[in-house]
C-alpha cells in the first residue's frame, strides 16, 4: 500500500520527479524512490506492510533488469502465486509481493492479473520494449488517475501528484453539475480537475511510441457462478469463502486491526479473525490482530459504541475508544478536503479520525467490512425492488416487514397493510427501478450483457450499486480517509470469489425470515453475538454533522462571508447558500432525518468552496 507516480514519454528534471512523488507523503511515510531513464520517469512513496527491509522498496527491478515496476496494494495470495512459480523454475531474491507481480508479468504476461487476489495499481516498464504496462484492481479498491497530453503519458495514485505537470490547474466543468458529482461519477473517467481523468477499474493498459490502448480484464457478469440451489449449502459456501478471505488479509508483518463500528459488517469480520485465530491452522497470518479501534458521537443519537463493546466483550479481547469531536478549526477544514481529493454529501471528519488514531496507536493495516451493504442488500431502498419479483402477498408482506425494520420505523405502523398501502406500490416501484437501472444514462450499460439479465430485480439494482454507483464512490473515500494517515485497508467482501458469489445469489437468499443480508447472518451466527448477528436497525456511521455545523457556527458564517465565496467559481447560489446557513442555524428541525437531510445538503454547499480554495488556490497549505 503505497502513492506511485510514472511520466512517460518526457525527461523530467529530478526537481519535478521529486516534488511529484512527496505530494503523496502521506501514503507513504516509510521510504521513496526514483528511478528514471531517458524519458521515462516511475515514482514510489512507501508503506511497508509486506517484507519490511530494503530489498521490498521500490521502484523495483526484475532480476534480470529488464522489468521495472512501481505498485500500490496488496496480492494476498502471493505466497500460493510464488509457489506456482518457483515451481515453473522462478527464483527469487526476497519475500514481497512485488516480486511476484514482476515474477508473474515475466511468466504471464498482462494475463498474470488473473492470477492474482488482491487490490492493486501498479506499472510494469520494459526497457527492451520501451513499454509500460498499466493496471488497475477489479473493482478500484486502489485509485489511479492519469493524464495524457502530446504524447506524455502521467499517472499517479492521486490527482495532486499530476497537477504539477499540467500547463493549467482548472475545474472542469461538469463538476458544477451535482448529478453527474453523486451519480455514477466515480465510475466515470472524467475528474473534478481538468486534464486529469481516471483509469477504470477492471482495466489493463498499455503505452508505447505515444499511443494510449486500454482493455478490459474483468466484468463481473462474465463470472457468475452456478450455485447450489438449498439455502444451507449456500450458507455453508459463503462461509467458507468469507473465512478463507479475512486469512488472506491477516497476512502482513506488521500489526493489523479493525475499524468495529459495532454493525453486522465490521462485527463478522474481527469475529472472523478471532476465529481464524483461535484454530490456529495457518502459520502465515499475523498473529498481532487483536486491535479494535471503535468511534463514537458523545450524547448523539448516531452513537453505536455499546454494539461495538458488545462484539469485544463476546471474544474476549480489549478496544481502543476515538470519541469523535468536531472540528472548529478552518485550516483543518481545508487540509482534510486536499487529502479527500474529492466532494462527497458527508464529512469525512469521523473516518480519518479513526484511521488517525489507528496509526497512533500503531495499527498499520485496518481489515474492515465494507461492501456487504451493496453486495448483499443493507439497504432498504435496494430492497425494495426485490418486490418486483415477489411471487405472492405473504412474500410481499415478508419484504415489508424488512424494509421497515431496517429503516427502524419500529411499531410506527403497527397496521402492516396500511404501511404497505401507504408505502409499497409495486407500479412506482417499478417506474423507480425503470429509471435508475434499466434506462442507464452511463456509458457501456450493463442492461445489454446477457449476465445482467441473468439477475433478479433487486441483484441487479446490487450490481449497479457495486459497479457504478454507491460502493465505487465508498472504495474512494475511505481509501484516502485511511491514507492520509499512512494505514491500509483491506476488505474481505470485496475478495472477487465474493463479489461472484453475491452477484450470483439469488435474491431470498439475500433477505430471508424479515433480515437483510441473510446469509452473512445465518453462515456466522455461531461465531457473533447473537443479537448483533439479527439486529435489524441501521443507522450506518455518519456523524452528526447538523450538530456539527451549529456548534461550528462561526467558522461556517465566515465563510460565507467572506469575499472569496461570494467569487467563488464552484458554488452556485452564494446568497441562497448563506440565507439558508442562517436559517439552519436558527432553526433545528424536530424531525432528525429532515433535519439531518438539510444539514447533508448545506454541508455539500459549503464543502464545494472548501475543496475549491484546498485544491485549485492551494489553501490547504
Amino acid at each position: 500500500m503505497c502513492g506511485i507516480y510514472g511520466c512517460v514519454g518526457k525527461q523530467l528534471s529530478v526537481e519535478m520527479a521529486d516534488l511529484c512523488c512527496d505530494r503523496m507523503q502521506h501514503r507513504g511515510p516509510d521510504g521513496r524512490g526514483v528511478w528514471q531513464e531517458d524519458d521515462v520517469t516511475l515514482a514510489h512513496r512507501r508503506l511497508s506492510i509486506i517484507d519490511l527491509s530494503e530489498d521490498g522498496s521500490q521502484p523495483m527491478a526484475y532480476a534480470d533488469g529488464r522489468y521495472m515496476i512501481t505498485f500500490n496494494g496488496e496480492i494476498y495470495n502471493y505466497i500460493e502465486v510464488k509457489e506456482r512459480l518457483k515451481k515453473a523454475g522462478y527464483v527469487f531474491h526476497n519475500d514481497s509481493d512485488t516480486e511476484v507481480i514482476l515474477a508473474a508479468y515475466h511468466a504471464w504476461g498482462e494475463e498474470c492479473v488473473s492470477h492474482f487476489n488482491g487490490m492493486w495499481a501498479f506499472a510494469i516498464y520494459d526497457r527492451e520494449e520501451k513499454e509500460l504496462f498499466l493496471s488497475r484492481d477489479r473493482f478500484g479498491v486502489k485509485p489511479l488517475f492519469y493524464s495524457l497530453e502530446g504524447g506524455v503519458l502521467v499517472f499517479a495514485s492521486e490527482m495532486k501528484a499530476i497537477m504539477p505537470c499540467l500547463k493549467t490547474i482548472r475545474i472542469d466543468k461538469k463538476m458544477l453539475d451535482l448529478f453527474r458529482i453523486f451519480h455514477h461519477y466515480e465510475f466515470k473517467e472524467e475528474c473534478l480537475i481538468e486534464g486529469i481523468k481516471r483509469f477504470p477499474a477492471g482495466h489493463n493498459a498499455t503505452f508505447k511510441k505515444g499511443i494510449f490502448k486500454i482493455k478490459r480484464y474483468w466484468d463481473t457478469l462474465d463470472r457468475l457462478i452456478d450455485l447450489p440451489e438449498p439455502y444451507e449449502e449456500q450458507v455453508e459456501m459463503f462461509r467458507t469463502l468469507f473465512l478463507d478471505a479475512c486469512r488472506l488479509r491477516m497476512r502482513s508483518d506488521v500489526p493489523i486491526g479493525t475499524s468495529l463500528s459495532g454493525g453486522l459488517d465490521s462485527s463478522a469480520v474481527l469475529c472472523a479473525l478471532h476465529d481464524i485465530a483461535s484454530r490456529g491452522q495457518d502459520v502465515s497470518y499475523q498473529k498481532d490482530w487483536q486491535h479494535a479501534y471503535v468511534a463514537g458521537f458523545q450524547d448523539s443519537v448516531l452513537d453505536e459504541t455499546r454494539y461495538a463493546r458488545r462484539v469485544t466483550d463476546h471474544i474476549g479481547i480489549g478496544s481502543t475508544h476515538i470519541d469523535i469531536k468536531n472540528i472548529t478549526d478552518e485550516r483543518i477544514l481545508y487540509r482534510q478536503a486536499y487529502l479527500l481529493e474529492e466532494l462527497w454529501m458527508n464529512t469525512q471528519i469521523p473516518q480519518m479520525a479513526i484511521y488517525e488514531n489507528e496509526r497512533l496507536y500503531g495499527t498499520v493495516v485496518s481489515i474492515d467490512g465494507h461492501g456487504a451493504d451493496e453486495l448483499f442488500g443493507g439497504y432498504s431502498f435496494n430492497m425494495q425492488f426485490a418486490l418486483l419479483d415477489a411471487p405472492d402477498d405473504d412474500v410481499v408482506r415478508m419484504l415489508a416487514r424488512t424494509i421497515r425494520e431496517a429503516e427502524s420505523i419500529g411499531d410506527d405502523f403497527a397496521d402492516m397493510d396500511t404501511w404497505i398501502k401507504k408505502r409499497i406500490r409495486k407500479t412506482k416501484i417499478r417506474e423507480l427501478y425503470e429509471h435508475i437501472y434499466r434506462r442507464s444514462i452511463l456509458k457501456g450499460d450493463p442492461c445489454k450483457h446477457p449476465g445482467f439479465k441473468r439477475l433478479d430485480r433487486l441483484t441487479q439494482s446490487l450490481y449497479v450499486e457495486t459497479h457504478e454507483r454507491i460502493l465505487p464512490t465508498l472504495l474512494r473515500n475511505y481509501d484516502r480517509d485511511s491514507m492520509a494517515y499512512g494505514v491500509e485497508i483491506r476488505m474481505p467482501f470485496m475478495d472477487h470469489r465474493i463479489v461472484s458469489f453475491a452477484m450470483s445469489l439469488p435474491w431470498h437468499s439475500k433477505l430471508r425470515n424479515g433480515c437483510s443480508k441473510a446469509i452473512i447472518r445465518d453462515a456466522l451466527c455461531d461465531i457473533m453475538p447473537y443479537d448483533i448477528v439479527y439486529r435489524k436497525d441501521k443507522k450506518g456511521f455518519n456523524a452528526p454533522i447538523g450538530e456539527w455545523i451549529r456548534g461550528s457556527a462561526e467558522v461556517y458564517l465566515d465563510l460565507v462571508n467572506s469575499t472569496r465565496f461570494l467569487e467563488s467559481a464552484a458554488v452556485k447560489g452564494h446568497k441562497k447558500i448563506r440565507k439558508r446557513l442562517y436559517d439552519f442555524i436558527k432553526n433545528e428541525d424536530p424531525d432528525h432525518n429532515a433535519d439531518f437531510a438539510k444539514a447533508q445538503r448545506l454541508w455539500l454547499e459549503l464543502n464545494m468552496f472548501v475543496w475549491e480554495e484546498a485544491m485549485i488556490k492551494g489553501r490547504a497549505s
